[in-house]
């Protein structure tokens, strides 16, 4: 019989388009809620408006895009009680995945979390708030990293990027807390090592649920705020 190879097939040119439009959607490149024109994307990224458009489907499928009818696509724009439906689906899969992955791997649950931890550290020092913001997003994705249920992952993946979007897009309000949500991320490890899921609970409910009046806030200040020009890093 002759051997298999596991080879990793190339990206479409939707799937590029998508996941460089689904990266600045987090990283802030996109406001929430601003338009996103096809022809200014397809003149970024050297292509025809087809995989554009495609691509920009297929982030509506996620959320991060909102297609709308002789209107155009634009950037999610969530309201109050939108956020917080997606802060309690977020703190309830979070524990799940978190009590999943310790049973099943707890070594190197707690390893994958301090190391992130450390990254997040490293990203303060240098006061790169785009790398602090992936790598927080990181360390919450590594509660589900060794759960061993692919429905769970699954589902934390359907608003993982909405997460990041918000955070970025919160993040003039989390800085002045930053201090305080580097020591619940430590807790955090703590009690995914310890096994105190009853605390765990409550301190995500708290780190978590902050997201909410970080989010009136944010959305205030940007009633005064004219929107940024579009500009796509490479």
């Amino acid at each position: 019989m002759a051997q298999k190879f596991d080879i990793e097939m190339p990206k479409s040119l939707t799937e590029i388009v998508a996941q460089r439009v689904r990266q600045a959607i987090i990283d802030g490149e996109f406001a929430l809620g601003q338009m996103i024109s096809e022809e200014t994307l397809a003149e970024s990224f050297g292509v025809s408006r087809t995989p554009v458009r495609d691509a920009l489907t297929l982030l509506q499928t996620t959320g991060l895009v909102d297609i709308r009818s002789k209107r155009g696509s634009f950037v999610f724009q969530p309201d109050e009680k939108d956020v917080q439906a997606i802060c309690d689906f977020r703190a309830m899969l979070e524990l799940h995945g978190a009590m999943l992955s310790r049973a099943l791997q707890r070594e190197a649950t707690v390893a994958g979390l301090q190391a992130i931890f450390e990254q997040m550290q490293a990203a303060i020092a240098a006061d790169d708030d785009v790398a602090y913001g992936r790598c927080d997003s990181a360390f919450h994705e590594a509660l589900f990293a060794h759960c061993g249920n692919a429905y769970v992952v699954n589902s934390y993946a359907l608003v993982s990027g909405k997460i990041a979007a918000l955070r970025t897009h919160m993040s003039r309000q989390f800085s002045n807390a930053r201090s305080v949500s580097m020591e619940e991320h430590a807790q955090i490890i703590q009690c995914v090592d310890t096994g105190d899921f009853t605390r765990l609970e409550q301190l995500l409910n708290l780190h978590v649920g902050r997201t909410v009046e970080a989010f009136r806030l944010a959305s205030s200040a940007a009633q005064d705020a004219s929107p940024a020009p579009l500009k796509l890093r490479a």
